[in-house]
């Protein structure tokens, strides 16, 4: 059932749920004071990194007089375009690196080399659901308006296909994202206007991978057409993986509006929490989620840099134990099982 009442749910008392604050403003504040140099040089290396890996992937696809080295330059380039949509894109566009007060590398100017429109993704990603986690009517990401992700939400007949929904929309994950942008709320000139932008950036992304790249390599056009759409499928497939384990695992707690009435700061805190959950991961698996493996951190931090949150998380984990409150994680395999599981059994009516 979706949570009316944090406190009484966390059986927390005010003191408790001020002090959990302090403590969490405490690591904002430690993290805030140390960023330097060595930030800065991790977010330029992993820029370079993502370019020549793309570059090089490109040159094989192209070069290669073997099926075996086409596969590993749609691999390769698969990876660098993962790469620049989470590690990179993702967390610019969350303003991990404005501090820098560099324009390369600036959540305002940043476009992520996929079709949905980076400033239409801060207003949808950034503010709807950030600040408004799991809040029922609220957060936008709760099942992104197509599926049926908690109890609470009124069943239809149409949920019955939400599993095949479900394989539809990992493979086609940032067309969604682009359609999810799309404010319903706004004026209809307004939403007009957001759509001509979508259109457009779809025309020109759909020239870069699908034209020109194409075009580029003269005679191997197909080789190069084919892989474009091949890296485009397995970012589509991975990046959906990795933001469905972070938010819709069973454990992963939803809210009714009222929370909202009188949330402080530190509850806020804490409904981020309870609504998110974390993955395992070594270097290699947290670099290529965009660290977001450390879902409950970035949640409590969206604005931290990404390289920080395996620091962030050796404090939150034992500050949760010592509140007695749930840190939710396991295996990538076993999250996304869960959350498959979730999707299934809320496609039948409640009590099916």
């Amino acid at each position: 059932m979706a949570i009316t009442d944090i406190a009484a749910y966390t059986h927390l008392s005010p003191q408790d749920i001020a002090s959990l604050g302090e403590e969490l403003d405490a690591i904002r504040a430690d993290i805030e004071e140390s960023l330097g140099a060595r930030d800065a040089t991790y977010i330029r290396r992993t820029i370079m990194f993502q370019r020549t890996l793309d570059v090089a992937a490109r040159l094989l696809i192209v070069a290669s007089r073997s099926k075996i080295g086409w596969v590993a330059g749609t691999a390769a380039l698969g990876f660098a375009k993962s790469v620049e949509n989470m590690e990179i894109g993702h967390n610019v566009s969350h303003g991990q690196w404005d501090w820098m007060n560099d324009p390369e590398i600036h959540s305002s100017t940043w476009e992520w080399d996929m079709v949905a429109v980076s400033a239409h993704w801060r207003s949808s990603h950034n503010y709807r659901h950030h600040v408004f986690s799991n809040v029922l009517g609220e957060d936008d990401d709760l099942g992104f308006g197509a599926m049926r992700v908690t109890p609470e939400q009124p069943w239809e007949r149409k949920h019955l296909l939400q599993p095949l929904q479900n394989l539809l929309l990992a493979a086609t994950f940032e067309w969604g994202v682009a359609l999810h942008g799309l404010d319903q709320r706004r004026s209809r000139a307004d939403w007009i206007a957001q759509g001509k932008e979508v259109v457009r950036k779809i025309l020109r992304q759909g020239a870069k991978d699908y034209v020109l790249w194409p075009a580029l390599s003269v005679r191997r056009w197909r080789r190069t057409l084919c892989a474009n759409a091949i890296a485009n499928l397995l970012r589509n497939l991975w990046a959906y993986v990795v933001i469905f384990c972070g938010h819709f695992p069973d454990g992963t707690q939803k809210f009714t509006a009222d929370v909202l009435d009188t949330e402080t700061r530190a509850e806020w805190y804490l409904r981020q929490m309870l609504a998110t959950a974390n993955f395992t991961a070594g270097r290699f698996l947290g670099f290529a989620s965009g660290n977001l493996c450390y879902q409950i951190e970035h949640h409590l931090f969206p604005d931290l840099p990404s390289n920080r949150l395996a620091e962030i998380a050796a404090r939150v984990r034992p500050l949760c134990e010592k509140y007695d409150l749930p840190y939710l994680t396991g295996s990538l395999t076993h999250q996304y099982a869960s959350t498959v599981r979730v999707i299934h059994r809320l496609a039948l009516p409640n009590g099916a």
